[in-house]
């Protein structure tokens, strides 16, 4: 081999090796501030998802005053039992209905009472009113609500939505920084070097654990997103209209032609929200009783613990839904007010791949499907997400120089286009990333790179 075969190898290497560790800085960067921005929005999703998986203990515990009740021989009609709540609300609306769901669980009825929402519990033996709880003070609802839209509403849904998005980058690019280079095979990778200085222990300490729940990430991720309000309602519509929700067999007869779709009736399993409803025939009937209603129930064996939701129209239907503990027993079913013939029932079984494919992954995701090992499993994941986010912030913390940002030079711009092309693709998987990534060129190249004092701290 010549000597100038030598150094065109030489000069091969070093430029891969220039490459690599520009590609490296690269992704860094995009890991670092994503991290940064949205830390403190996956730390609120990881504490509000980790008390949320356990409540029903949490409910049972704080209100087992209202849930509990001393089983007898008889129960009275759910008839008399809306008729006791009725009497005592008598400016009430009374929209649903949650029969006992064993001998020793009291009734539920909704009513809405000026302009607010109650539950009252009713004693199923005698009717007697045990309690009430204004739903908007329920503690499990306001966790919820944190959860999934940060209790601001539209805004909040979309800032957990974006942060949702942003934690796949976030696990793409991290894998790539965790992925083992040179002659690290075991520590560093798969357990963190505990007899390193503490520089090391830290970041080991948030790339080892990060590596280890990063599928269960992606999973929760993933479960979570078809309930947000951008993302989830364009999901919903692309497999109703490929077919893959709901198929035309649940319906007796033809299929409705209503525009009023069911989640804006009742609060239905995800697979049956785009539903459309029926209408009851108004024939010279007398309204169904409830009593006839859970006879129905009963005779379909709809799984207990279902919600009747009761129709407030003419035309309106009875709807019973049912969000048990394990998907395969969900159930939404129309039933006609005059007549009590059964206009849909779709259930699990009737569900299209992708309908059980993500009712299976809401009910894994709210810790239901497997019992208490589910929550423990869940809550475990949601400890390591508050590790690895701490562990970060504290990396990042030590490594900061005094006056910056600490973030990673920007590298050169064939790099970056690589990058960018790469998320950009994410963009268009997840809408709200691409229209993120608009804003943040735009803060960048108007504001950050004209700002010398900017762009020093940004070290753009």
């Amino acid at each position: 081999m010549t000597s100038k075969q030598t150094d065109a190898i030489v000069d091969s290497a070093k430029m891969n090796f220039s490459k690599t560790k520009q590609l490296y800085k690269t992704i860094w960067r995009w890991h670092f501030y994503a991290g940064l921005i949205f830390t403190p929005f996956l730390l609120i999703l990881a504490v509000t998802g980790g008390i949320y998986l356990f409540k029903p203990q949490i409910e049972q515990y704080m209100y087992q005053d209202l849930y509990q009740v001393e089983a007898q021989n008889e129960t009275i009609s759910p008839s008399k039992q809306i008729e006791s709540v009725t009497r005592n609300y008598p400016d009430a609306e009374v929209v649903k209905y949650r029969p006992s769901v064993s001998s020793t669980r009291f009734a539920e009825v909704k009513i809405n009472l000026q302009g607010r929402s109650f539950t009252v519990f009713v004693n199923p033996y005698n009717g007697q009113i045990i309690g009430e709880l204004n739903d908007a003070d329920r503690l499990m609802n306001k966790i919820e609500e944190l959860h999934g839209e940060l209790m601001a509403g539209t805004i909040g849904d979309r800032i957990v939505e974006l942060t949702a998005c942003w934690t796949i980058v976030l696990i793409a690019t991290g894998l790539y920084l965790w992925w083992p280079k040179g002659k690290r095979k075991f520590l560093g990778v798969v357990i963190p070097r505990f007899s390193k200085d503490k520089k090391i222990l830290v970041r080991d300490l948030h790339a080892v654990p990060a590596f280890w729940i990063s599928a269960s990430i992606i999973f929760l991720v993933l479960t979570g997103l078809p309930w947000s309000g951008l993302w989830g309602k364009t999901f919903q519509q692309v497999t109703t209209n490929a077919g893959v929700g709901y198929p035309p067999s649940i319906w007796v007869g033809d299929a409705p032609k209503s525009n009023i779709q069911t989640k804006e009736v009742a609060d239905v399993p995800w697979a049956a929200e785009n539903l459309p409803v029926p209408t009851s025939e108004m024939q010279p009937f007398i309204k169904l009783s409830l009593d006839d209603v859970v006879n129905i129930a009963k005779e379909q064996m709809v799984y207990p613990g279902y919600t009747i939701f009761i129709p407030q129209t003419v035309d309106g239907v009875y709807t019973l839904s049912n969000f048990p503990d394990r998907a395969q027993n969900e159930t939404t079913m129309h039933i006609d007010q005059y007549t009590g013939a059964i206009l849909a029932d779709y259930r699990y079984v009737h569900y299209e791949l992708v309908g059980k494919v993500i009712a299976l992954g809401i009910t894994i995701h709210k810790g239901l499907q497997f019992g208490l090992i589910n929550q423990l499993l869940g809550l475990l994941v949601c400890i390591g997400i508050v590790g690895v986010v701490i562990s970060g912030v504290i990396l990042w913390w030590k490594r900061k120089p005094s006056g910056e940002l600490g973030a990673p030079k920007v590298p050169n711009t064939q790099t970056m286009k690589f990058i960018a092309l790469i998320i950009l693709l994410f963009g268009i998987i997840f809408p709200l990333v691409g229209v993120s990534l608009i804003i943040v060129w735009i803060i960048d190249f108007l504001l950050i790179q004209r700002t010398p004092k900017l762009k020093k701290f940004f070290n753009a």
